[in-house]
């Protein structure tokens, strides 16, 4: 089941190649379906790019075939790419390890062991994204609110935030238009965000229809 279906004495075969690459293929996609489940707004690039990339490294193992000269010139060709692409999240450079990992395998003609390790970790990668510990962690938005100078703020909007948000925090609160009125500045993770423009509106019966703004944070995104 582990062993190789590359023949040491024959060579790699195009029946061989058809194989692997077949088998490249169907693991890329279990990888690219496991990054979209587990991703609140998933990277179309990274998708194709995981699909692709188990191909790409079994073909570069095939051409190496044991060469030393080869794997030292396709190592410096990864060396360049990877600073001429941009850093991602250590999540995301996990998912790319998955589908090099998968793609060296293949190149070998290791088929049983790629197999067993793209179920196997896909498997662990499914089930963590169901546990809340380490699932999709919810959007962080930045609302700015503007309330007339009579208006304490520091508890007029607390029982809509237990209502709609799961988590709050006052960033800034400044005067504007000449000391006439207030504008706070929360970041905030909504319970429901279907009910967002439920939650904006209930704030414009509070400040008197002022401006109420929401936005969404950048991401703070855990580079490797």
């Amino acid at each position: 089941m582990f062993s190789s279906i590359i023949d040491s004495t024959d060579g790699i075969t195009g029946e061989s190649i058809l194989f692997c690459t077949l088998t490249s293929a169907v693991l890329g996609l279990l990888a690219a379906a496991l990054y979209r489940l587990n991703n609140r707004r998933p990277s179309r690039n990274l998708m194709v790019s995981l699909v692709i990339m188990p191909i790409l490294v079994q073909s570069v193992i095939m051409l190496v075939n044991g060469s030393l000269g080869a794997g030292i010139a396709v190592m410096g060709a990864f060396n360049l790419v990877r600073f001429r692409s941009a850093p991602g999240t250590s999540r995301e450079i996990c998912y790319v390890f998955y589908a090099m990992s998968i793609g060296l395998a293949t190149g070998m003609g290791y088929i049983g062991y790629a197999v067993v390790i793209g179920i196997s970790v896909g498997l662990i990668l499914a089930v963590l994204g169901f546990i809340p510990a380490f699932g999709i962690v919810k959007t962080a938005k930045a609302i700015r609110i503007v309330i007339p100078e009579d208006m304490d703020y520091t508890g007029c909007f607390k029982d809509l935030f237990r209502e709609y948000l799961s988590s709050y925090k006052l960033i800034t609160a400044k005067t504007v238009s000449m000391g006439t009125l207030y504008e706070l500045k929360y970041e905030v993770v909504l319970k429901n965000e279907d009910k967002e423009k439920e939650f904006l509106d209930r704030i414009r019966e509070r400040n008197g229809n002022l401006t109420v703004s929401c936005t969404v944070l950048a991401e703070n995104r855990e580079e490797m």
